[in-house]
């Protein structure tokens, strides 16, 4: 960047630690991939979007490998004013608390270790510490039980001073496979660069900080594959937890098509089925499953009874709270989480941070697009007008009432039939969060349509002849948001959703994001109700992808004619 015109840098530093991007300056796009790595978006509005710097943020960077002298130096070069002494500080000392206390095997139990005495001090007399604490060696190791190893872990991220794990895991049994050179329909395999990078960023060739972290990449960019490569490095049995049956016989599928495992070596455990073998594939709906009237978890055990060397967390922002609870239980088990996005909205991405690691490894989506690996994607938000019934109703409606009056709103059947029509050759999904809203306009399609009432076996027909164009037009309810394989997938049209859910809104533009033909491009459209809280929410949750630098042509329900035009 340029350094002589320090008044037109495109970042203004503040006290409170929000950060400023100008989001029309030349070199914005540059900041805002500086800005991703130490720093979380707040607001996305038309002129500057909001920035703030967390203590989580600074340590995923941290352990990715970032120092805070290199954060603090592109800080101040993006800088149009003197970043405050009092943000330079706090990122320095933040980040340098990472790995400052270490926690390694004892001969009876687990070590907290410190080179600074004054800090473990400080640390042991916390009350959430203290209790944990079996006995003081010296004054720079204490002794902690073995099994407190994933609440040590979590109460010293809450405090402020998040542990390296150099504690090591199990083995497992071991499971000796490789990856496949070539497809069984003939094609040659192999991973991608940056495929290659995060599996190994992740193991880091078996050293004790490797072994447990979270990799984030967009959906489409094969974080099963990645997944695979990874276990392929360990040679161990694996426990893999998917989000749902389709995405649990997605990661089968995988193992068998692109591995040497064999089919008695891969068994599903799931509602439908209770085998397991040396890779099993589990939903988290079965572990978190608890039966009326009952307090406890009966599949839970799956995760402790077996001699796993590797769980992988499959959409690890998903992970249920009974299965957080066991995972604190079991960090002796090498752990991986795969995820678009970190994103959790209950806010328990410190216990992700601490239960399943830290961030190692983080694939750019608009690196990825722009290198061909994820198609090349067109966000656009739709706004239109609620009637005048709608509007006398939606001005009566007690709050969350409003939400739901403006997301069914009947205009925007209309909009996604005049969507559909501009794209007469491609593959759409229509995805909401109503099933009345979806059922309606099925209705009026002539379309199928896939809820959480629909059985696996017709969801998997549907799929499927999706996937061959036998459907142009499927309708999805929030069931498809997560680890759906539906390659040929270039248009979707969100009509509903999660309220300000950030991570939705990724996870739905995840569904087509596969690579397309040559000149084919990915669309995603959704649906707003103007002037109500449909469009609050809206700017809420575009904001992740706004960060990851798409942007959201706005467009008027009126203007769809000149888009048709504009197409053609």
């Amino acid at each position: 960047m340029d350094q002589v015109d320090v008044v037109m840098r495109p970042v203004i530093v503040q006290m409170d630690g929000s950060i400023l991007l100008d989001v029309h300056h030349p070199h914005m796009e540059e900041a805002r991939q500086v800005l991703a790595k130490f720093a979380e978006l707040e607001k996305s509005p038309d002129h500057f979007h909001t920035y703030r710097v967390t203590a989580l943020s600074l340590w995923n960077a941290a352990a990715a490998g970032h120092s805070s002298e290199e954060i603090v130096t592109r800080l101040s070069e993006l800088s149009r004013y003197d970043v405050p002494l009092a943000i330079s500080r706090f990122i320095s000392e933040t980040m340098d608390r990472y790995g400052i206390l270490e926690l390694r095997k004892g001969e009876h139990g687990l070590i907290l270790a410190s080179e600074d005495p004054l800090v473990l001090t400080e640390i042991i007399r916390h009350k959430t510490i203290a209790l944990l604490v079996r006995q003081v060696i010296s004054d720079t190791e204490v002794e902690v039980p073995l099994l407190s190893r994933g609440t040590i872990k979590v109460a010293l991220t809450k405090i402020g001073y998040p542990v390296k794990d150099l504690a090591g895991y199990t083995e497992g049994l071991p499971l000796h496979f490789s990856l496949v050179k070539q497809l069984a329909d003939g094609r040659d395999f192999e991973l991608r660069d940056y495929q290659e990078r995060s599996a190994n960023a992740f193991h880091e060739g078996g050293a004790l900080t490797g072994g447990s972290g979270v990799l984030t990449l967009p959906c489409g960019a094969g974080k099963t594959i990645i997944g695979l490569r990874a276990m392929e490095l360990l040679q161990t049995s694996t426990l893999i937890l998917a989000a749902n049956v389709t995405a649990a016989r997605q990661w089968m599928r995988e193992c068998l098509d692109k591995t040497t495992l064999t089919a008695d070596q891969v068994a599903e455990y799931s509602g439908q089925s209770k085998d397991t073998a040396l890779v099993t594939v589990a939903t988290y709906q079965i572990l978190s499953y608890r039966p009326r009237g009952k307090d406890h978890f009966p599949h839970l055990s799956l995760l402790s009874e077996h001699n796993w060397g590797l769980i992988i967390y499959d959409e690890v922002h998903l992970l249920p709270a009974p299965v957080f609870r066991v995972t604190a239980e079991i960090q002796a088990r090498r752990r991986l989480g795969l995820t678009a996005t970190l994103v959790r909205e209950d806010g328990r991405e410190d216990e992700v941070f601490s239960l399943i690691g830290p961030k190692k490894y983080d694939a750019p989506w608009k690196e990825l697009e722009a290198e061909g690996w994820i198609a090349t994607a067109i966000c656009s938000e739709i706004r239109v007008a609620l009637t005048d019934g709608e509007r006398r109703t939606y001005a009566q409606a007690e709050l969350r009432e409003k939400a739901r009056i403006a997301a069914e709103a009947v205009s925007k059947d209309e909009a996604v039939e005049e969507l559909i029509k501009l794209h007469p050759e491609e593959s759409i999904l229509v995805i909401g969060q109503y099933v009345d809203q979806l059922e309606r306009i099925a209705a009026r399609l002539q379309a199928p349509l896939i809820t959480g009432s629909v059985k696996q076996k017709e969801r998997e027909r549907l799929y499927a002849a999706f996937r061959t164009g036998e459907i142009q037009v499927l309708i999805v309810s929030k069931v498809a948001n997560f680890s759906i394989d539906l390659p040929d997938a270039s248009v979707a049209i969100q009509v509903s959703g999660a309220f300000g859910s950030r991570q939705e809104e990724a996870q739905r533009l995840g569904r087509i994001m596969r690579p397309k033909a040559e000149g084919v491009l990915a669309h995603f459209y959704t649906l707003v109700a103007k002037e109500t809280k449909d469009q609050e929410f809206a700017l809420s949750r575009q904001r992740f992808l706004t960060e990851q630098g798409y942007e959201y042509q706005i467009l008027d329900h009126a203007e769809l004619s000149q888009l048709e035009v504009a197409q053609k």
